[in-house]
C-alpha cells in the first residue's frame, strides 16, 4: 500500500479532519507506542499501520 492510498482510505473512513487526528494523535501499542504518522516515519509498512487502525476502529473487512 502506498502512502497516498493510505491517506485516501483514512479520509474515506474518518473524514478529512478526524483522519488527520487519528494519524497524528492516537497512540497505538502494537505500533510501538507510536501514532500512525510516527510509525510510518519510523519505517513501519503503511499496510501494517492501516491494519492496526482498522482493528482499533472496527473498520469492516471489505474496507480494509
Amino acid at each position: 500500500m502506498r502512502l497516498q492510498e493510505f491517506r485516501s482510505r483514512m479520509e474515506r473512513q474518518f473524514g478529512a479532519i478526524r483522519a488527520q487526528s487519528v494519524a497524528s494523535d492516537h497512540v497505538f501499542g502494537p505500533l510501538g507506542g507510536r501514532t500512525p504518522a510516527q510509525a510510518i516515519e519510523a519505517g513501519v509498512p503503511v499496510r501494517t499501520v492501516w491494519l492496526e487502525i482498522c482493528k482499533e476502529y472496527d473498520v469492516p473487512p471489505k474496507e480494509r
